[in-house]
């Protein structure tokens, strides 16, 4: 099996193009395999780029655990990198069909390959049992969430996958790698939730770290950083256009008051490709 591996922001997957090979037989368990940092090619999970017969491409996302995820804000900007650059789709506006609907993606391509890239991630879902979450509020705003002996206040936002976002005075090892599987796998999130832990450093700008479902901590989470620009507006803590910092580098977010979609502008990157004994 032929694969490509590329990374949006540090948030690393590994690709294979089941326009030109089959579909792999078991994806929730090659995504385990293949995903091992030891002895796998090393990842935060697995993206099958197939056929569409509603937009340009298809993505199908697995976490490095093996379980499927809705949609990848990284991971779908190496889709539309990989599609332009090895000769799917050629045009400078792709649209992917993903398990939140189909998104439309602007290329920036130069030397005729694609750099970066604008994504509409369509309306952030607020409505609780949409997200889901059993906390309380459409959507649960500063709600307490017990969380072993602490008690974290919490904004719950769903960009197609579900958010847990916590704005805190300073992110700390303990909040990201001890508070993060505990919320991850919380009662309140009957499908689990990434935890996204944010501090503000401007009305524009934030640092976040993520602790995704799935996958552990992460470089980059580009739903989650959307996630957080909702939040941070409806908190009244930041802009409706951001930088987020993420320790894999940055991304662009803008909240639309037009249209109510959240607009995310990152790096998408090929790294090397390789084959897979099938």
């Amino acid at each position: 099996m032929r694969f490509t591996k590329m990374h949006g922001a540090g948030n690393d997957y590994v690709y294979v193009d089941c326009f030109r090979q089959p579909m792999p037989r078991d994806p929730a368990c090659l995504s385990r395999a293949i995903s091992d940092r030891h002895c796998g090619v090393g990842a935060d999970g697995l993206i099958l780029i197939c056929p569409s017969d509603k937009a340009d491409a298809r993505m199908r996302m697995f976490n490095a655990d093996g379980s499927e995820a809705e949609m990848c804000g990284n991971g779908i900007r190496c889709v539309a990198k990989f599609v332009h650059d090895h000769g799917l789709v050629r045009k400078p506006v792709l649209t992917v069909e993903t398990g939140r609907g189909v998104l439309t993606l602007e290329l920036e391509v130069s030397g005729g390959t694609v750099r970066q890239v604008r994504v509409d991630m369509g309306e952030p879902i607020l409505q609780a049992d949409r997200i889901p979450t059993t906390l309380t509020g459409d959507p649960p705003l500063n709600a307490p969430l017990s969380v072993g002996d602490k008690t974290l206040h919490v904004t719950c936002v769903s960009m197609g996958n579900p958010h847990c976002i916590t704005f805190v005075e300073e992110i700390t090892e303990a909040l990201v790698l001890v508070i993060g599987p505990q919320v991850e796998k919380h009662s309140a999130f009957p499908r689990r939730v990434n935890a996204e832990f944010v501090r503000v450093n401007r009305p524009d700008d934030v640092t976040v770290r993520v602790w995704e479902r799935g996958s552990g901590e992460t470089l980059a989470c580009g739903t989650g950083a959307c996630a957080v620009a909702v939040a941070g507006v409806l908190t009244g803590r930041t802009q409706r256009r951001i930088v987020a910092h993420l320790p894999g580098g940055d991304l662009q977010l803008h909240w639309s008051e037009g249209d109510n979609h959240v607009y995310m502008t990152g790096p998408a990157v090929e790294v090397f490709n390789g084959d897979w004994p099938s």
